[in-house]
């Protein structure tokens, strides 16, 4: 039947075109008798089945009463085309009435996907613009072909093909089924540079996000090709020679070649490097009134004749905006002009200060989000409607929807308004999924081989809280715990929560007794400016002091028995790393504060310090000076008991063994705990050399510190108060399987009784 209708289409162009030439050759006569005046009476349509014979009438350019001539009925012609409702039409005029005979296009009674394997029939059926009981036409087939083929090329499978078939039904309708080859993924087989005289092709190589293909990159999409990651990697090159010196690089060409047999593409980048340039004369101007740039000096990073670095320049502007916004500026626009000296190969930099455009935020629309309500995103901004806009702060609040965990994309666009100095954010974003249901396992030198369940959502009915049942279980240890957390409390930026916990632990190695602790946590944390945060919360907790060994030592027996404390406390922390798990700049500071004595047993109060700083030396070369500190105190006539003291070693201090330090009974070779310590930290993190999305790495690192400070005395016990130091190196491997540690570290500064643990080794998974 299609092939008919398209031989009716060509007949019918036969005819149209024909009647045009014999219109052209016709005598005078007969041309002046075609012109003739006729009012049309009636019209006649033939053919239609569906479509309504008014719906047809209506798109006519003629009605009756009308005057008919030739123009008329070839424009009523291509408009009935012009509707993809026919797939064939006549028009013909016999005598005063018009006759329009129409064979209908068929509709489309199924969609079908046959031969999709990687990509799911929901994912295809929303991209191409056909559906059950739509009209069907040959060039929105054909789309819909180009458009599947444009999914499967940007999943990296260039040698797809797909063929549309059609299966004519009775009623004019039509089956449509895609028959899809996915064919395989397309790989990167080798990237290759010409014009790169000063960087290695392997350098280049890992500047970029495109890889060559490995045998090891199988958790990871980098090696296949994709048109718009080959654009990026352009702009990767860019920064990467620029930061170290190349102002006037250029990538002349990217050209990405198919193989042959379709299964690898070979890419060629052509650069031209340029010259190393240095940084000239730096200084920064104002043209806003009141603007002091004396007090802007000092937040200018490049300095005259160091080498030219484009980051450096990134980080001044943003360092301007930032202070000048702060001094209540919001309309000022960093612009750095940069002047060129090719004869002695420097860069001037004047950072100008001009006025910038008054712009407000007129409406925040956010799109995507199918789960998460608008609000949990909307509070993550820290612009609101009305606002004067500020780029700054607008970066930021990317940053904090990102932070979320909640989705896989976060794109915010800025549009014109209603009015000049107006603007449209739009953030789009692609939610992920944020349950979890997982079963883990992994080994540690304290712990052994353990095993964890774990059942999370991290938001919960899209409302962004977050409920976190575990168990963890091991050798030694068995946890199990409950937590939940509304994140934005009473609609403030107050996060709420509960934990209620049930712990078991074997210290027979250590200290031969056993502890089990039973309680719960209500607390909360707000925002006191935007790094600062501070908590408060109470805990209710049983602590048992259970199966102490009969030849233990007598101060571990003197604790046998359960307590109960009643403790309130406080948090400060300050935090400004660039990556929570491996970051590469900022600090992070935490005080904790614990009062334990509103009823229970135990009357104590608690301090704990840590600090850490974190400092890029080099690329991926990140310096981390740590240090941590505690202390704890019985007051009102009370000890502090062994639950409650600290126990030094293992991962806070490599080179020994946990609770390997500090107060011990010698005669019983027992670890008694102590009320005072501190530990200070230096470690380097460096890459070794493996491809970076191995994300496997080295570390150098040294320890000193000491555990101190006890209640009791008496025979046997041992604290010296001495200052312990190690060093030593280890290899840590962020695996798709979870962190891998290997740690090997001397003990240097020590005493006769510690317990010393020179090789170290921890794995943990979730799958």
């Amino acid at each position: 039947m299609l092939i008919s209708r398209a031989s009716r289409r060509t007949l019918t162009a036969l005819w149209l075109s024909t009647s045009l030439v014999t219109g052209l050759v016709v005598t005078p006569a007969a041309r002046a008798q075609q012109q003739d005046t006729v009012t049309l009476t009636d019209i006649v349509v033939r053919g239609n089945e569906r479509i309504e014979r008014a719906t047809i009438e209506n798109y006519l350019s003629v009605q009756p009463g009308d005057t008919l001539t030739d123009a008329k009925i070839d424009e009523s012609l291509k408009t009935l085309f012009a509707t993809g409702l026919f797939d064939d039409v006549r028009v013909e005029r016999d005598g005063q009435t018009l006759v329009v005979t129409v064979v209908e296009n068929p509709i489309i009674n199924r969609v079908a996907f046959e031969g999709n394997d990687r990509i799911t029939d929901d994912v295809l059926n929303q991209e191409i613009q056909l559906a059950p009981r739509t009209v069907f036409t040959r060039a929105r087939v054909q789309a819909a072909v180009t458009r599947i083929l444009d999914i499967y090329r940007s999943a990296g499978r260039f040698g797809a093909a797909v063929e549309p078939k059609i299966i004519e039904l009775d009623q004019n309708r039509v089956d449509l089924v895609f028959e899809i080859k996915e064919g395989p993924l397309t790989k990167v087989g080798g990237i290759s540079f010409i014009g790169n005289e000063h960087f290695s092709d392997g350098a280049l190589r890992g500047a970029i996000q495109t890889k060559e293909s490995a045998w090891y990159r199988f958790f990871t999409t980098d090696d296949t090709y994709d048109p718009d990651r080959l654009a990026y990697d352009q702009e990767l090159l860019r920064r990467f020679y620029t930061s170290r010196g190349y102002a006037q690089f250029e990538v002349r060409s990217a050209v990405a070649e198919l193989s042959p047999d379709g299964r690898n593409f070979f890419i060629t980048f052509t650069v031209d490097e340029g010259e190393l340039f240095q940084f000239g004369d730096i200084e920064v101007t104002s043209n806003v009134r009141d603007v002091q740039v004396e007090e802007l000096q000092a937040l200018l990073i490049p300095k005259a004749g160091d080498t030219y670095d484009s980051s450096q320049i990134e980080q001044t502007i943003d360092d301007l905006t930032d202070r000048l916004s702060v001094l209540g500026y919001a309309f000022t626009r960093v612009n750095p002009i940069q002047r060129v000296d090719e004869e002695n190969r420097t860069v001037s930099i004047n950072f100008a200060i001009d006025e910038g455009p008054r712009v407000y935020v007129e409406r925040i629309d956010v799109r995507g989000n199918v789960r998460t309500l608008d609000r949990v995103i909307r509070r993550e901004f820290r612009l609101a409607e009305g606002d004067a806009f500020n780029a700054d702060l607008l970066r930021r609040s990317e940053q904090r929807i990102r932070a979320l965990g909640f989705f896989d994309k976060v794109a915010i666009d800025t549009t014109q308004g209603s009015a000049p100095d107006k603007v449209v954010i739009t953030v789009d974003v692609v939610e992920r999924s944020t349950g979890e249901l997982s079963f883990g396992a992994g080994y540690s030198t304290s712990d052994g081989v353990l095993g964890d369940i774990r059942l999370r959502e991290r938001n919960l009915l899209g409302r962004g809280q977050d409920l976190d049942a575990q168990f963890t279980f091991s050798g030694r240890r068995q946890d199990i715990g409950l937590g939940f957390t509304e994140p934005y409390f009473m609609d403030r930026d107050l996060a709420v929560g509960i934990d209620l916990f049930s712990r078991e632990t074997d210290y027979q190695d250590e200290s031969s007794f056993d502890e089990r602790n039973i309680g719960g946590t209500i607390r909360a944390t707000y925002p006191l400016t935007e790094h600062w945060r501070h908590g408060v919360r109470y805990t209710l907790r049983n602590d048992k002091i259970f199966d102490v060994d009969e030849d233990s030592s007598p101060y571990i027996r003197d604790e046998e028995g359960d307590r109960t404390s009643s403790i309130i406390g406080q948090t400060f922390t300050y935090d400004t790393r660039d990556d929570r798990f491996l970051p590469n700049d900022g600090m992070l500071f935490r005080y904790d504060m614990d009062l334990a004595g509103l009823g229970g047993d135990n009357q104590w109060f608690k301090q704990e310090l840590r600090a850490d700083w974190y400092y890029s030396l080099l690329p991926d070369v990140v310096l981390n000076l740590g240090a941590s500190g505690g202390y704890i105190f019985g007051f009102g006539g009370e000890d502090v008991h062994l639950s409650d003291r600290f126990f030094i070693g293992g991962s806070n201090f490599r080179g020994f063994e946990f609770a390997g330090i500090g107060p011990r009974d010698v005669i019983f070779d027992d670890s008694l705990g102590g009320n005072l310590y501190y530990v200070g930290t230096a470690e380097m993190r460096f890459p070794l050399g493996l491809p970076d999305e191995l994300r496997i790495f080295g570390r150098g690192f040294a320890q000193a510190g000491t555990l101190t400070d006890i209640d009791v005395s008496g025979p046997g016990l041992e604290d010296s108060g001495s200052l312990r130091a190690s060093a030593g190196f280890g290899i840590s491997w962020i695996s798709p399987l979870g962190p891998l540690a290997v740690d090997f570290a001397v003990p240097f500064a020590k005493e006769d009784y510690d317990q010393t643990e020179e090789f170290r080794v921890s794995f943990g998974t979730r799958f």
